[in-house]
This record gives C-alpha cells, structure tokens and sequence, in this order.
C-alpha cells in the first residue's frame, strides 16, 4: 500500500463521519443545525466531491451564540488563570491526540500539501499551551508611583468576542484567534470559512470534551454575507478578530463602527523579498521558492514579488524557472506532493486569470502559467518575469503559487519598488551587508520584517501589518492588548492637597 492510499484509508471513518452528521453549531454547549434548518454543500478540491453539509446560519444563529456568550462570560471572567490555563492545556493535549485525523481532514477540505499540513496541528496545540501558560498573569499590570499616589494598572478581558477565520491553514490560524482570547478571560463566537468548515469542527469537538464551560466557545457556520455580517452588527459582541481580504475587512468595519466594535484586521499582502547582489544567492532563492510556493502560495505572508538586482538576476531568474518547473503539483495526501489543488472553483478562476493579466501587462511567463488536464482544482507553479511594479501582477494580492520578478539596479530604487504598494504585511531581505540591512528595514514599509531568512514564526514576538495589510497585532502580550481593557485605579498615599472650591 502507497503512503496516499495509507492515508485516505485512515481519513475514511472521519469522512463517513462528516458525511452522515453534517458540520452543526455549537452553542451554549450544544451541537444543533441551524434555526432555520438550511445548509449548504461543501466539497473538496482534491477531486470537487461532496464531503458534507454544512449549517447555513442567520442572524437568528448569531443571536443565539452571542446571548450564549454573554451568559457564560461572568463565570469564566471571574475563574482563576490557574484554572483556565488547566483547561487550555487539556485542549493542546486533545489536539495532539487528534493530530493525524486534523492534518487529513485539512488537506482533503483546503487541498494542502499533507508534507505542510502535518505539523499544522501541533503548531495549533503549541498556541494553546503558550496562551495558557499566560493566563494566570493576563490581568498583571504596573505599580507607577507619583507623589501623592500609588497609581496600578490592571487588565480585565473585553467581553463576548467575534473570531472569524480564513481558509488557509483554518485550523492553525483558529488557534491563533481563539487561544489568546479563552486566556485573556472572554468568550467566543467563531465563524469559519465556509470553503473549510470541517477542522472548525473538530476543534470544537476536542475543547467540548476538554471541559470548556458551555457557552464559553460557540461555533457559528454560515456565509461571509449572511453569518460573519450579523455577527459584526450584534451589539453583545464587543471585538472583532478577523483574518481574511483587505476588502472584506472594510466591509466588516463599516457594521462595527455602528457598535464601536474593536477590531483587529490581519488582511492582504503582496509582500517583496528584495534580493541584493552580495546575498548567498542559493540560500536566498530556497527561501523565496519556499514562501511563495509551499501551501499552494494561498499564505498572506508570501513572497509574492521578487526583487532581484540587476547584475545577477539572468542567472538567478533562470536557475530559479528551472526549480519551479520541477516542483510537483499532486494528491495532497501524497506525501511527495509540494503544491495541491487551489481551494475552491472561484479562487482557480482568480488565480489563473492572471496568466492573461501577465500576458497583456507585458511579462514573460518564464514558469507554468497552465493548469494540469485533470479533475480538481490543480494549477502549475508559476513565475512571472520581466514585470514592472505598475503591472497588476506586481500590485494586486493573487493568493496563489504566483511569483512576479522584478529587476533593481540601487538600493534606493529597490527601496521605493518595495514601499510602491498598498501592502505592507511583510518584507524578506537579503544581503550581506549589515548597514544595508539597517537601512533598508527602517525604511521598509512592513509590519514584521526577516533579514537573509524565510518566515520563522516566534509566538512571543508581534505579528501584524501595516497600510492595507491590517490593524492590531498578534503575539505575547499584543493579543492581550486587544482582547483586555486596562484599568488604571489610584491610591492616595496622604492627605494631599484638594483645592475647595466654594467652601
């Protein structure tokens, strides 16, 4: 037996499993369809079958998870951290259990690479461990001393939050979300991707035999429109987590503002890794490669446009077309595979409408630009060169396995090349120079910067953009910035003077 067919042996009882029970709500700690009784189908890349139905919720199902939030949030505010962070690391230690069943369900709903999705679980259970670890000192704050006060500060959970998540990588970057809220002390409503409910699920099944508090995590499936839309208007919910489009996170600011929603937006990217002549050009290529080709290059974090001096880019474009032609594009469960099916019919059409886009704009297509004959949602790895940054290859976020190559001759115009768009999620910098490298990522317009390195996650460190690339950051203590409200309270040391007016 192959290892692909190992694996779809093992996912089958989930899938019969998913196929007879649907993805239901959970509310108020009970599994239910939606009020309403509608669905809608959901099917996999891999080969466009159906996996299941889905609940299709309304402002009736939010309405019953936000009420079912608030109810819980007293009890689970007031709980000690020692006591939350017991719960949190029971529900690490359930993903752990599950970690197989997790990262096949993930590769047959999304179409990622099983060689990628095979630690995403535990990537997962590594956020819950370092968020409960936090939990018993979330509310901790300062002693800043004046005068005539003992001043403190302390920090109090915001309420009922909403977290609504995207379809790449849902399960892990669900963890992101709601990890740091449970610690921080609020409750959740979660609303999944509709293209990927089915992790959404099965992590609501492991905190539900955790022992997670009833209410205290709802999960709310449905469309963008009907769903996410009602659960940004309803005024229980205090905050709005979301991970997704530059434009749909306008969209869901324009409701909240209604209700002074805070918001936290981690949004598009279209994210340079400027490449000098003194780099370790070998390094640099692996890592370019790497950030914008594994997981099907559908990551805000991509390198999705190469900015390559000059002087060395012949030789580099045409080393690095021959490595992308030779990356295989397969079965996601196949553990050879390095790029699967693009998740959804409607994301494929995006995505390969840029080889014409290309085509017209002027570029070369040195790499791909074809999709394999062959059922599902499969499309080559592609490279676009001889671009300029005004083409729509180099401005607008494809979400795909797409590379756009741009040539530099100086540092200054490489800088104003990577600063001349609407993102600034990250930025990937390569040379041997270290002045240069200060230089440049002071002026870098980015919220999280890595110099001669591909994306190396740290959870304790702040993770965020800027310009259109999102509001707020994730990360240690940042996420408690969001989902806490300080608190300042003063303490009179004496008899200070009060001035008595009217006396």
């Amino acid at each position: 037996m192959t290892e692909l067919s190992a694996n779809l042996t093992k996912l089958a009882p989930t899938l019969a499993r998913f196929k007879a029970d649907g993805v239901m709500n959970h509310i108020g700690g009970n599994s239910q369809p939606a009020l309403s009784g509608a669905v809608f189908d959901n099917a996999s890349p891999v080969d466009e079958s159906h996996i299941c139905t889905v609940a299709r919720s309304d402002v009736a199902d939010i309405d019953a998870a936000a009420k079912a939030a608030k109810a819980a949030f007293p009890a689970w505010r007031d709980m000690a951290g020692t006591e939350r962070k017991k719960i949190l690391h029971r529900i690490a230690d359930l993903i752990v259990e599950r970690a197989e069943e997790i990262a096949l369900c993930e590769c047959w709903d999304t179409g990622q690479a099983i060689r990628f999705m095979s630690k995403a679980a535990l990537r997962g259970a590594e956020n819950f461990r370092f968020f409960a670890d936090r939990a018993p000192s979330a509310r901790d704050g300062q002693s800043l001393p004046s005068s005539t006060l003992i001043n403190i500060t302390t920090r109090v959970p915001i309420g009922p939050v909403g977290v609504i998540t995207p379809w790449n990588t849902p399960f892990m970057l669900s963890t992101w979300k709601i990890a740091p809220a449970l610690a921080a002390g609020c409750t959740v409503v979660h609303k999944p991707a509709e293209f990927s409910p089915m992790t959404a699920r099965l992590l609501m099944e492991i905190a539900h035999e955790a022992g997670l508090p009833a209410g205290v995590w709802n999960l709310v499936n449905g469309l963008g429109e009907e769903a996410g839309k009602s659960l940004t208007e309803h005024p229980d919910i205090k905050a709005i987590a979301f991970v997704g489009e530059s434009r749909t996170g306008s969209m869901i600011m324009k409701p909240g503002a209604d209700t002074l929603k805070r918001v936290h937006f981690e949004l598009g990217g279209k994210n340079p890794v400027i490449v000098f002549e003194d780099a370790d050009l070998e390094r640099a290529m692996d890592a370019a490669i790497f950030m914008i080709y594994s997981l099907n290059g559908e990551r805000c974090t991509s390198s999705s446009r190469l900015l390559i001096q000059a002087s060395v880019a012949e030789e580099f474009l045409g080393k690095m077309a021959a490595r992308v032609d030779n990356i295989k594009v397969g079965h996601p469960l196949d553990p050879t595979t390095e790029i699967g099916p693009l998740i959804h019919q409607t994301h494929f059409d995006k995505v390969t409408s840029y080889f014409d886009i290309a085509r017209t704009n002027g570029a070369t297509i040195a790499a791909g630009g074809t999709t394999p004959d062959q059922p599902g949602h499969y499309v080559r790895p592609t490279l676009f060169t001889d671009a300029t940054n005004d083409m729509r290859i180099a401005q607008e976020e494809i979400f795909g396995p797409v590379l756009t190559a741009i040539t530099f001759n100086s540092e200054d115009e490489a800088l104003q090349i990577a600063n001349d768009i609407p993102y600034g999620l990250t930025g990937y910098v390569w040379t041997n120079d270290l002045t240069r490298a200060l230089r440049f990522t002071n002026q870098l317009e980015a919220g999280m910067i890595w110099v001669n390195s591909e994306n190396v996650r740290h959870l304790p460190t702040p993770f965020g953009g800027v310009k259109a690339s999102g509001i707020g950051r994730d990360g240690g203590d940042w996420s408690f910035d969001f989902y806490m409200e300080q608190k300042h309270i003063g303490l009179a040391t004496g008899t200070h003077n009060i001035q008595r007016l009217g006396a």
